[in-house]
């Protein structure tokens, strides 16, 4: 959610951004808001005019009282009266118009960074750099849940029968290799200097509205009946919301933590022949890392972020490469976005396995997370979340990547300690 006072006094540089996101239907909620805005502060002067001259009077009350001039006091005091149902009508009126403006800013898309290229889609998405070199072996590379069931690692047919399709068991080696996949991925984090922490699975609606936008919850979020919870779609979602209505010390900046968590999603939608098996899914496992930071190193900590993500996969010996994420593709929340693609020597081309996202000031001035700095100044903080690794899609990358003719799985050195000090899955 961007500044109301930035939008004020901004209005065509906010209307020409939702312009590079090719969202003209929103561009009339610009001069709606900023009707509404004036008409509630134009509410908010008149009660406090209202206030003010309220206790003017009150005060004048109390000495004609003291003076014997109870007629004169009455009187006043029925002018109070008056007044306090006039204010109770410009309070009820003024919170009615702060609550309409929040909710159109709520929809209008945060100021994206210079650097993110104008496109209307994913097609348009633009290739920044390759780490390692794409190979594709001469013998035939099956499709993913084929290499795990040769292996007995996956069930998807009890699957179904007990939770629906979107779900799995992974078995054996397999599902050893996922939990020493999230294990190599905490440790790698820490090691680079991320606080370990597993939160909370389920979070309420004012976090949820905080993190992202309301077509991404409905698409996404599952509801918990009867209870104001839901199912998180991501750790970085609670992770964030763990700074909720905050005012940080400037001098404890940076916070950078990686966590652990199961996710959920409704993954609404029809999905093509290579979303199948575990590619995706209503739950899975995912190591994320979120940063709350200065603005000022908000740029700095985007390009480490994703960095991580490729060192991760290249030292499982995996190709990846880094999309930048163009105007149209960005979420309302974020200010930049890129994407990490891991190579798929089956189908011959990258896929993605992680997204590195810097929101700006967005989801800390929804959440109220404040950064308190000299002289005591107070400004919202910057918020940024990266991907990891989120096994699922991991375990298809490594899988390809790591295959042998004769149907076995090489494990990388950096993976062995996390494998019993297996070599090979057979």
């Amino acid at each position: 959610m961007i500044d109301i006072k930035f939008l004020r006094e901004n209005p065509d540089a906010v209307k020409e951004n939702i312009k590079k996101k090719f969202q003209d239907h929103k561009l009339a909620l610009v001069d709606e808001v900023i009707g509404l805005d004036q008409k509630s502060r134009q509410v908010k002067q008149q009660a406090d005019d209202l206030r003010s001259n309220r206790n003017k009077i009150s005060k004048q009350i109390g000495a004609l009282m003291a003076q014997g001039k109870r007629e004169e006091g009455m009187a006043l005091k029925e002018e109070v009266t008056k007044q306090a149902q006039q204010l109770a009508e410009l309070e009820a009126q003024e919170a009615e118009l702060s609550a309409k403006v929040t909710e159109i800013m709520m929809q209008i898309p945060q100021i994206i960074d210079p650097e993110v290229p104008i496109g209307k889609d994913d097609t348009q998405n633009v290739e920044i750099e390759r780490f390692g070199e794409p190979v594709v072996p001469e013998f035939e590379v099956p499709y993913h849940t084929d290499i795990m069931e040769k292996l007995n690692g996956i069930d998807l047919d009890s699957a179904r029968k007990v939770a629906g399709n979107g779900f799995y068991y992974l078995m054996g080696d397999i599902a050893r290799l996922h939990s020493a996949v999230i294990a190599y991925a905490r440790d790698f984090m820490i090691d680079r200097g991320f606080t370990y922490c597993v939160p909370p699975f389920m979070i309420r609606s004012n976090v949820v509205t905080g993190v992202m936008s309301f077509a991404e919850m409905d698409s996404m979020m599952y509801k918990i009946e009867g209870e104001d919870l839901y199912l998180i779609g991501t750790s970085e979602h609670s992770m964030i919301g763990k700074f909720i209505d905050t005012i940080n010390k400037e001098d404890t900046l940076p916070y950078t933590l990686t966590s652990y968590s199961p996710c959920f999603r409704k993954e609404k939608g029809a999905h093509g022949i290579e979303e199948r098996g575990v590619y995706r899914i209503h739950q899975f496992e995912k190591q994320e890392m979120i940063v709350v930071c200065k603005p000022e190193d908000s740029k700095m900590w985007f390009d480490k972020l994703w960095q991580n993500t490729v060192d991760l996969f290249r030292s499982l010996d995996i190709p990846v490469r880094t999309l930048e994420c163009c105007s149209g593709d960005l979420a309302d929340l974020k200010v930049r976005s890129l994407d990490v693609e891991a190579w798929s020597p089956r189908q011959k081309k990258y896929f993605e396995v992680g997204s590195c996202s810097n929101l700006g000031d967005a989801q800390a001035r929804r959440l109220k997370i404040r950064v308190s700095g000299e002289g005591g100044k107070k400004y919202f903080a910057h918020t940024l979340n990266n991907t990891v690794v989120a096994p699922p899609r991991m375990l298809i990358a490594f899988l390809e990547n790591n295959l042998n003719a004769d149907g076995t799985v090489n494990i990388p050195v950096a993976l062995r300690p996390y494998m019993g000090g297996k070599e090979i899955i057979d």
